[in-house]
């Protein structure tokens, strides 16, 4: 006996979900867009009012809140196509952004700082070079959110931490502790990209083909 196809509300549901990509205004994309701006506000605090403490408060709760973004996404069914694009792009300029800041600030090796900015270059260089040949996305790897996360812990540690003071000296140890975690997933990660990218460079291209061969076809009289 043949199986049912899916029912008309399943259709539906997926129909739904596909035209749904295409939504800018979700509450996902908000709080993205809301830790975005929330950068020029660091670096007020920390370049401009000199307030450390209260920089590195408020980069610890946009690091903290990484994933607030896409699990109001999944959760509520607001998944888009703009938020898949904005949200790790926010999640690369908020890491840039802090890395550079508090190597400035000097309250972090510079040997460390280089080798987050150095990995974070590599992978939006690829990501912009598989989008520009053509290539499917890229779904981002745990690995790499994991590492983003430690490392989003340890340079407001670093920040916290960069004094005399002997408060300050176990936010030092911690920020050491996630700062080498995260960037050994943030590296791991970036190796783990490697072999996906070559997959969505193929799929990218058969797609393109399979499109000028089907619009061939229909162009083609009867």
């Amino acid at each position: 006996m043949p199986t049912a196809g899916p029912g008309p509300s399943r259709r539906l549901g997926l129909v739904d979900e596909e035209e749904g990509l295409g939504r800018v205004l979700t509450a996902p994309n908000v709080i993205t867009l809301v830790r975005l701006l929330c950068i020029p506000v660091f670096l007020w605090l920390l370049f401009g009012l000199h307030r450390q403490t209260a920089a590195a408060l408020l980069l610890a709760v946009l690091g903290t809140t990484d994933w607030i973004d896409g699990y109001v996404a999944r959760r509520y069914h607001q998944v888009s196509t703009l938020g898949k694009i904005l949200d790790p792009a926010a999640d690369r300029i908020l890491v840039g952004t802090a890395v550079i800041a508090v190597i400035v600030h000097g309250a972090v090796p510079l040997w460390f700082g280089l080798a987050t900015i150095v990995r974070e270059a590599l992978v939006s260089v690829m990501v912009l070079l598989l989008a520009a040949l053509g290539a499917a996305r890229i779904n981002v790897l745990w690995v790499g959110k994991a590492g983003t996360f430690g490392l989003m812990f340890a340079y407001p540690g670093f920040l916290i931490s960069y004094g005399t003071a002997s408060w300050q000296g176990p936010f030092r140890v911690a920020a050491w502790v996630c700062g080498a975690v995260g960037l050994t997933l943030a590296w791991i990660a970036a190796a783990g990209y490697v072999a996906p990218a070559r997959d969505a460079l193929r799929s990218g291209r058969s797609a393109r083909r399979t499109a000028a061969a089907k619009s061939a076809t229909e162009k083609s009289p009867a």
